[in-house]
């Protein structure tokens, strides 16, 4: 397979690097965001990473899971993660950066 361009997308947002973290590490926006998964999470590089949610049986599944790479709150935040089965990661990266 040939290796593809990273993608890149950029996000202007009305509020604080601070504020806007705060929604990338708290288990409460990631609950909403992700339709009641929760975010568990060791915020140190190599940590694990996991969205856990009610599967369709009605016992715990984990629907995301990765690795830590950088956590340098409020400005970078960069994971593996791989979805359900899949054994291929991606690696994503959150930076904020505030504007005066």
């Amino acid at each position: 397979m040939a290796h593809q361009a990273p993608l890149k997308y950029v996000f202007y947002i009305a509020a604080s690097p601070e504020k806007v973290w705060e929604g990338f590490a708290s288990r409460e926006s990631n609950r909403i965001i992700f339709s009641g998964a929760e975010l568990q999470a060791e915020f140190k590089p190599g940590g694990m990473l996991a969205w856990v949610g009610t599967g369709p049986d009605g016992k715990p599944m984990t629907y995301v899971r990765g690795k830590v790479l950088r956590f340098e709150p409020p400005r970078v935040f960069q994971y593996t993660f791989a979805m359900g089965q899949n054994e291929k990661a991606s690696r994503a990266t959150i930076e904020l950066v505030g504007f005066p």
